[in-house]
């Protein structure tokens, strides 16, 4: 009794303590090769054929980023996004074209590993792409449970194709739906062909709204990861939206994003977590360059894997009632990479102090409590080449690539681009730039640092396998991070 009387009278002297007690759910929705201009509210929605009402409420309710940074490709982008660190470091900084054996090894600590390890149940809902082998698949990487694909979306091609030959080499099969726990080897469930390429969209979102609810009803904060097939190519819509814009696939996909957004929004509102619930949308990077299935990528330069704007910003939009200033919009650089640091503030998680960590922590910022972004720079790579560096608003690069399948052009002097003036990134020798060489310096140091540090701590290899332990390293307990009161 006398425990009840100190709690209740701690509540109500330090009301903000409550908050401690209580963490948040998290809800992290990742579209696959969503160009930057595609929803409604970056300027997209009914100029690509459809409307986009709950995604752009969801911007209304919440804060909308303009300057969100990712990877290039698919697979270092969510390397980057679990582990906070650039994927360079992780040994995938490239989509699995040189070794079939890729994705991270057990010695990475993933965003899922540090949720879990503060108390979270963790569930991932669709397209993993760090792993297709034993140890690589996501409930061996921290999840508690999986649905969805390992691989890539093209794959769903495979097997209706009559030239396909499944026994031309032991990784030239099928795709298929998998299925996992952890502690368990996943199961596959069915192939992914081109029929169920239409329909797996639907079931995910269906699955993460049971995990939801299930977690809700345990009183058990929980992360939910949701990293959705569409819109990569085939980007064919499900039978519910065949045709249900008139205006084409494309259009017809974009409505029903829109509406399985909708669909977990309104699961989140029917179970009562609305505000303690802090709900994500972005992708993983820029938009299909593939003939037939074109993104748009809004007022930025080009595609995904390449190295301009158009390729590495996407749409973000982050709601947590009453603690996202409502509306916000702004244009500071945030990365992916600072989502796992941000993620183990406010979760009471752990940041590994073993390792070289990426990510800076924004709370403060998307809460509102500082004005800039905790960063101002990013290192720019396509594959496991750098190709320059990005600095608030200017681009220095030493190397570019016209478009997703050209050639890489190598630059003796490095290529200047001031992104208020220059947005498209098309005038590097615009007469402006000699006159603001003084950026060089602070853009070189920024190179210099990151330089530093891979050599302080070496890449690992691409197709590293496990156990695997840097040389000279020895295992650190990760550091705690304070759950912030209100």
């Amino acid at each position: 009794m006398r425990g009840l009387m100190v709690l209740a009278l701690s509540l109500l002297l330090f009301p903000g303590n409550a908050y401690a007690q209580q963490k948040p759910n998290i809800v992290l929705v990742l579209m696959d090769n969503l160009g930057w201009g595609e929803p409604g509210v970056y300027g997209g929605g009914i100029l690509r054929g459809a409307p986009t009402p709950r995604i752009d409420q969801l911007a209304a309710e919440g804060m909308r980023l303009l300057n969100y940074n990712v990877e290039a490709q698919c697979t270092p982008s969510r390397a980057a996004l679990m582990t906070g660190r650039y994927a360079i470091r992780t040994g995938n900084g490239s989509v699995p074209i040189d070794t079939p054996v890729y994705g991270l090894v057990q010695w990475e600590i993933t965003m899922a590993e540090m949720l879990s390890d503060a108390g979270y149940a963790t569930g991932i809902f669709g397209k993993w792409h760090l792993g297709h082998t034993k140890g690589r698949f996501p409930t061996d990487q921290g999840f508690d449970e999986w649905y969805g694909i390992p691989n890539s979306t093209d794959e769903a091609f495979w097997p209706d194709n009559p030239r396909f030959r499944p026994n031309s080499n032991p990784y030239a099969r099928p795709e298929y739906i998998m299925e996992g726990h952890k502690g368990a080897a996943p199961k596959n469930v069915r192939i992914y062909n081109l029929e169920e390429r239409r329909l797996i969209d639907t079931e995910l979102t269906k699955r993460a709204i049971d995990f939801m609810g299930r977690q809700t009803k345990a009183k058990k904060p929980f992360f939910a990861y949701v990293p959705y097939t569409q819109p990569h190519m085939p980007t064919i819509p499900s039978p519910d939206f065949q045709n249900k814009t008139h205006n084409g696939d494309f259009a017809d996909v974009l409505a029903e994003i829109d509406a399985h957004v909708g669909q977990l929004l309104d699961a989140v509102d029917k179970l009562g977590i609305r505000d303690n619930t802090i709900f994500i949308f972005t992708s993983d990077n820029g938009p299909e360059f593939s003939t037939g299935y074109y993104g748009f990528s809004g007022p930025w330069h080009d595609t995904y894997f390449t190295a301009w704007e158009g390729s590495l910003r996407v749409s973000f939009i982050i709601r947590w009632p009453g603690k996202v200033t409502a509306g916000a919009v702004n244009n500071e650089i945030v990365h992916e990479v600072d989502l796992f640091p941000t993620f183990a503030r406010i979760a009471g998680g752990k940041v590994p102090k073993d390792r070289i960590i990426d990510g800076f922590d924004q709370t403060d910022f998307f809460r509102g409590k500082k004005d800039k972004s905790s960063r101002e720079s990013v290192m720019i790579y396509v594959g496991n080449e750098l190709f320059g560096v990005k600095w608030r608003n200017w681009k220095m690069m030493f190397k570019e690539l016209d478009d997703a399948t050209g050639p890489v052009n190598t630059y003796a002097i490095p290529r200047f681009y001031d992104l208020y003036v220059d947005p498209k990134e098309e005038h590097p020798l615009d007469p402006r730039v000699p006159e603001n060489l003084w950026v060089r310096y602070p853009m070189t140091q920024v190179l210099l640092d990151h330089m530093a540090s891979l050599k302080k701590e070496p890449p690992i290899p691409p197709g590293t396998p496990d156990p695997y332990v840097p040389s000279g390293k020895k295992e650190s307990a990760p550091e705690p991070i304070e759950v912030p009161v209100d």
